[in-house]
């Protein structure tokens, strides 16, 4: 189980740069640790928080309202 508090670091991080990868660096996670710790932030809240595509990284409404 991965720990509830560093996904929400991951989420808050990765919102404010729009960026998984810069979130990770930040954190000094490998970008593949920070996907799965927001994976399983979803999977705990239910809701996708990301709109996550190879270019862009966006706040969904249920992501906008858990930030």
């Amino acid at each position: 189980m991965l720990d509830r508090i560093t996904g929400m670091r991951v989420f808050t991080r990765a919102a404010s740069a729009a960026s998984l990868s810069a979130a990770a660096r930040h954190l000094g996670l490998s970008p593949a640790m920070a996907t799965k710790h927001v994976d399983a932030l979803e999977a705990r809240l239910g809701v996708k928080l990301f709109h996550r595509s190879t270019r862009r990284l966006s706040l969904t409404a249920a992501g906008s309202s858990y930030l």
